[in-house]
């Protein structure tokens, strides 16, 4: 495997149960180069989140961001729809998340694990969250909106979850066809591919 590739679906790293990280070894040499390699690829990517395992390590360490840069060609209304605003870099050791209430939401997600499609995948809007960060400082704090979309696909991917596993199969979609529907509502979107005779 190449230093930056990522991983994809078919490899059975995917499926497995991450193993948690002992909290000796946090802030260790061996941890550090982990987390350092998956910024690098991050980078070559890009991406607003990576898990270990996308990089062929079993280790639940998840890394985070979504720069202010990628806002940049997306319509203000799809941001305020989606919640979604920065999240300065981060990383995530040994990550729980709970959903917070009944309320969820479906967005459109692709994975860089499962190249080259999307999908509507139905989320809770709102989780708690804790973690220990690199320095092995524990944090809890509750997350909503894309951020814990985010979230809560990059924990998926620790439990050997895809998003394909909870997606609306009806709406598997190269990404060069879902063009045609990107700037569509929502609804809409998943309106015109799952029923695509519908008016």
């Amino acid at each position: 495997m190449a230093e930056y590739s990522v991983v994809q679906a078919g490899d059975p790293v995917l499926r497995r149960r991450a193993s948690e990280v002992p909290l000796q070894e946090i802030g260790a040499e061996p941890m550090s180069r982990l987390i350092q390699r998956m910024w690098a690829t991050l980078a070559e990517v890009p991406g607003v989140g990576l898990a270990a395992p996308q990089i062929g390590e079993s280790s639940r360490v998840i890394v985070v961001q979504d720069l202010a840069k990628y806002h940049e060609t997306i319509p203000a209304d799809h941001l305020i729809e989606r919640e979604r605003s920065t999240i300065e870099p981060y990383v995530l050791i040994n990550p729980e998340i709970s959903p917070v209430g009944d309320a969820r939401r479906t967005f459109f997600e692709g994975c860089l694990s499962v190249r080259g499609y999307v999908a509507a995948v139905d989320r809770h809007l709102e989780v708690d969250l804790s973690f220990v960060d690199p320095e092995g400082q524990e944090h809890r704090t509750r997350i909503r909106g894309w951020h814990a979309r985010i979230l809560q696909h990059e924990v998926d991917h620790l439990d050997g979850r895809l998003y394909v596993d909870r997606m609306n199969p009806r709406t598997f979609c190269a990404q060069e066809e879902f063009s045609i529907y990107a700037a569509m509502a929502v609804e809409d979107a998943i309106r015109k591919l799952a029923e695509p005779g519908a008016e």
